[in-house]
């Protein structure tokens, strides 16, 4: 009988028992635990903006040439693109074979293979790409208010620490920020007085762009001392602004606030969000593909008690 050598050694087959018990207890611990099942395809989502450009331009100009350069990655199964007013998304789904980290160094290369057919001298910044799904809901949502700062100043908070903070975060794909109020100086020119002074906005343009540059200086080189020679020409309040030479007509010079005027304002105006009524700046948290949620979860709940306790 198969029991007959367990029931003729006891001490054995307890140990056994013990030795069976410990091992399901410790895979047990190990077993993985998440929400949904893991059948999250490799998505990257990269996105380029294109301020005061229309959804035609962004096609032609960025997304076309970018669709080319990531047609030739290994192992994309699915691209689809979105050309919006002055914003480009365009998002990429791989094999499940495939691996998230060397999908994004395949994706990165072909940004960089396309820099020569997209304008990049008039983004301001160069095709960012991030290991998100765009469907996902956001697994966590932050809402920043202060009583004391402008929402300007938290917007500039939240997207040089918070958000460089969160995605550092294990498991974290993407931190976006919604509502966000990024202090800005808007110009507004009296087009009349302009044409009465044979002016056009692209002068007005040309001249603020050359009056405010951090170029460097160079140095001054004594017989027995050199200085370098440090100043910052940028333009950064409303009253600077309205003090710069546009022109110059008659022998005298034509400042802004002679045509115009300079407000300091947010660079998006119609953009804001709200929470509980009051103004506020929303972080969106999401996922990276393949990631675990409840054990990201749980991994973060282990670090806030170690730091309590610290």
């Amino acid at each position: 009988m198969i029991s007959a050598p367990f029931i003729l050694r006891p001490v054995a087959t307890t140990l056994l028992t013990v030795a069976v018990v410990m091992l399901g207890l410790l895979g047990y611990r190990l077993l993985p635990v998440a929400a949904l099942p893991d059948v999250d395809f490799p998505t990257i989502q990269v996105v380029t903006s294109y301020p005061g450009a229309s959804p035609d331009v962004v096609e032609t100009s960025v997304t076309a040439p970018l669709e080319h350069g990531f047609g030739d990655i290994s192992g994309l199964t699915n691209m689809s693109s979105t050309s919006a007013y002055g914003t480009s998304q365009i998002t990429l789904t791989f094999d499940l074979s495939r691996s998230i980290d060397a999908a994004a160094q395949d994706v990165q290369a072909a940004i960089d293979g396309a820099a020569g057919w997209v304008p990049v001298a008039l983004l301001p910044g160069p095709p960012v790409y991030r290991a998100v799904n765009p469907a996902d809901v956001p697994v966590l949502i932050l809402a920043l208010t202060s009583d004391t700062l402008p929402l300007h100043q938290v917007n500039d908070y939240a997207a040089t620490t918070i958000v460089q903070k969160l995605s550092q975060v294990t498991g974290v794909g993407a931190v976006t920020v919604e509502g966000g109020q990024t202090r800005a100086v808007r110009l507004q020119a009296d087009v009349a007085k302009l044409a009465s002074l044979g002016l056009s906005l692209e002068d007005v343009r040309r001249a603020i762009a050359s009056s405010t540059v951090d170029n460097p200086k160079g140095q001054l080189d004594g017989v027995h001392q050199a200085f370098q020679i440090g100043a910052n020409d940028q333009l950064l309040t409303a009253d600077t602004f309205q003090r710069t030479v546009v022109a110059y007509r008659n022998g005298a010079p034509v400042l802004l606030g002679d045509v115009g005027r300079a407000v300091d304002s947010v660079e998006n105006a119609e953009l804001a969000a709200w929470y509980n009524g009051e103004p506020a700046v929303i972080l969106d948290i999401q996922r990276q593909p393949g990631a675990n949620t409840v054990a990201e979860r749980l991994e973060g709940r282990r670090c806030n008690v170690v730091r309590n306790g610290d």
